[in-house]
């Protein structure tokens, strides 16, 4: 039977650590997968478990259940006043800024097609602010760049909005490097052809809050899946990680 690493767990809540292409539950946007994480973790539990946010299918790391309704209407209101802190690393192009505050609304997107939805409702507040955390220039020319040029930064989301780290590292002109659809198709090319890497290089590293029945703080962190943990070896960023 397949299980899901488990990262915290109490009477309450579990937190575990999602693997890249696991989808969190039954959605259209891949309307013949089979395995979802929800399903999956049920399973190894025994017992009914309830998401109280999302991870894109192609993002790693951690991931919130509540093991009962109550407590996944308490968490859902954590998370809406904005009392849950979360952080990504993420492999970017090109060269960031040492730390920037993205404010940019955003649509809702048909998640299926990456698309902004027909219905123009109007674009929702989004707020993301990164770090810098190291940088890489590889002497190969990819796309119109005569060097492959890499940064790799600790970004947190202030804001909710689907694919929202994905869409305001676009706006800012570094896509994550393995998203196909907010991203850059050239660069994705390359680190499959030279590090056979090729998933999404975005990962639910730490999140933190106040647990809503005993108020002691939960901070955990989740650990970089092989892929990932390769690349960060081949571009000498394994030191960085790992603190």
């Amino acid at each position: 039977m397949r299980s899901l690493p488990l990262l915290y767990r109490d009477e309450h809540l579990v937190i575990v650590n999602k693997p890249s292409g696991l989808l969190v539950h039954r959605s259209m946007i891949d309307r013949y997968e089979t395995a979802y994480a929800m399903q999956i973790l049920r399973d190894q539990l025994g017992q009914w478990v309830y998401p109280v946010h999302r991870l894109d299918k192609a993002t790693s790391g951690a991931l919130v259940f509540a093991l009962n309704s109550d407590i996944a209407r308490q968490m859902m209101e954590v998370i809406l006043l904005g009392e849950i802190a979360k952080s990504y690393l993420a492999v970017v192009r090109g060269f960031t800024k040492e730390a920037e505050r993205i404010e940019h609304p955003l649509r809702e997107e048909d998640s299926m097609a990456g698309r902004k939805r027909g219905d123009e409702k109007p674009a929702q507040e989004a707020i993301t602010e990164y770090q810098r955390l190291a940088t890489v220039e590889l002497p190969f020319p990819v796309g119109r760049y005569s060097t492959a040029r890499y940064s790799l930064i600790k970004a947190s989301p202030l804001t909710g909005r689907t694919h929202q780290i994905r869409r305001h590292m676009k706006h800012v002109f570094h896509p994550i490097v393995g998203d196909t659809t907010h991203g850059d198709g050239k660069q994705n090319d390359f680190m499959r052809q030279r590090f056979n890497c090729s998933r999404l290089l975005l990962h639910s590293r730490e999140i933190a809050f106040d647990h809503p029945c005993s108020g002691r703080r939960v901070h955990v962190h989740a650990p970089l899946d092989d892929a990932f943990n390769g690349l960060m070896n081949e571009l000498q960023w394994s030191d960085i990680v790992s603190c």
